[in-house]
């Protein structure tokens, strides 16, 4: 008895590609038949012409998402999915879909378990992809996903994909527009699956009704990343700030600095304690988000936030800020002692340094309860 098993399913998002999805569907099912693949076609669609009326008419199961955007259309779709295997491709005839085996074959062979399609190890024609998009647009977004998240991806908003079944339910993803394409790849590194990479060619579209937008996709792509980036969100500007505030503060605390004919004094130790205390702030925010992603399963456990869960704990935080903060109540006493016992001289560089510590300590003290909350209400 044949196996009525899917083993491909053909997932394609739609949105008025009347003069191209017949087309697109018919190239899937010969390649179907031609490679003895048992297969389905999943036309996710959103349309208001007779988009899903040609795919119903050539057999493909026509669905309409509950939401609209690119992202929302492949969830419908993958919930829909049979296959052992996810073929992802737009219907716009950008991407030639006969390359479908190619697709498959890494991942039957264990080579991979997500494929992606590159246009730019490929061949980019003429009319394809706008300028913008092409040297600057989408070669900075790539670069950007590769440096925060480790991968050595060198097409990360190619449309044509393709994943095990078992990979895409690990991912839980959720964006819904564009960004969807940034967020598959940023949560498969996370899995650690396996990537492979295939250049393709990237023809161009066959009608004017592209959807993207250049600015306000490519602000979304670039938020999402930096939303799954604590690290270069918070932590490495938080960090800057701090550091360049702390040396401000106290190579000027004895008095004033003189480099060359440049002094710095009052103005630049009060910018020093401004850099301070707002890189502080954002350092925390980062330690808020990086614990937050832990405990709500958005990020895996890594060294570093293993040991400051469990070596800088609640008690620990209070009487690290205590410290600090009775640090700096001290250095006051004596500068109101001192005001008061010469001649009424207030010593402006120490208060200033005093006033910084002591909102360092109560940043550090009201800090170690809110992580302690995201733990508790997360247990």
């Amino acid at each position: 008895m044949v196996s009525k098993r899917i083993e491909v399913s053909v997932i394609i998002p739609t949105k008025n590609e009347e003069k191209t999805i017949s087309e697109v569907i018919k190239k899937v099912k010969n390649i179907f038949k031609k490679n003895n693949i048992r297969g389905e076609i999943i036309v996710s669609d959103s349309s208001t012409d007779n988009t899903p009326k040609l795919a119903e008419k050539l057999d493909a199961k026509v669905i309409t998402p509950k939401r609209i955007g690119y992202g929302a259309a492949y969830m419908e779709g993958f919930k829909e999915a049979k296959g052992d295997y996810i073929f992802m491709a737009d219907a716009d005839g950008t991407y030639d879909v006969s390359q479908l085996p190619k697709f498959i074959e890494p991942l039957k062979e264990g080579r991979a378990e997500m494929v992606m399609g590159s246009r730019f190890k490929g061949k980019i024609l003429k009319g394809a992809m706008p300028a913008l998009h092409q040297y600057i647009g989408n070669p900075f977004l790539t670069a950007v996903l590769n440096l925060f998240f480790g991968t050595k991806i060198s097409d990360a908003h190619c449309g044509m994909r393709s994943i095990k079944k078992t990979a895409l339910d690990k991912l839980t993803l959720s964006a819904t527009g564009m960004d969807f394409a940034s967020e598959m790849i940023i949560k498969a590194a996370r899995e650690k699956l396996k990537i492979f990479e295939i250049p393709i060619i990237y023809y161009p579209r066959k009608d004017d009704n592209s959807t993207l937008n250049s600015y306000s996709d490519g602000w979304k792509h670039l938020r999402l990343l930096l939303l799954y980036s604590p690290l270069y969100l918070f932590l490495v500007p938080g960090s800057f700030l701090f550091i360049v505030g702390s040396i401000l503060l106290t190579c000027i605390l004895p008095g004033p600095l003189v480099i060359g004919s440049f002094v710095l004094d009052y103005h630049w130790m009060i910018l020093g304690a401004l850099f301070t205390i707002i890189g502080f702030q954002i350092i925390t925010m980062g330690v808020w988000a990086k614990t937050y992603a832990y405990f709500n399963k958005i990020e895996k456990e890594t060294k570093t936030l293993s040991v400051f869960l469990n070596k800088l704990n609640l008690e620990r935080g209070i009487v690290i800020g205590s410290l600090i903060g009775l640090l700096g109540f001290a250095i006051n006493l004596s500068i109101v002692y001192n005001y008061l016992y010469s001649d009424f001289v207030i010593s402006y560089r120490p208060a200033l340094f005093a006033l910084v510590l002591i909102f360092l300590g109560i940043q550090i003290i009201f800090s170690s309860f809110f992580v302690s909350i995201i733990r508790v209400y997360k247990n």
